[in-house]
């Protein structure tokens, strides 16, 4: 079982997104813009983010 975590090597500003990335098998830049494009969309996309800094654990 893989678990969700904050990258320590892809990260810009708190490692969810390089995390999310990391897990998927994905590119973290794809990741991080699919995040900024989508904040400009209504939505809660910054408070999912905070919850997800707080929630997700560092990487060991």
């Amino acid at each position: 079982m893989v678990t969700l975590a904050r990258s320590r090597d892809r990260k810009m500003i708190a490692g969810v997104c390089g995390g999310i990335a990391e897990n998927f098998g994905w590119k973290a830049s794809t990741v991080r813009l699919v995040f900024v494009l989508s904040c400009l969309l209504p939505g809660p996309q910054v408070l999912l983010y905070l919850v997800l800094w707080i929630v997700m654990p560092q990487e060991t």
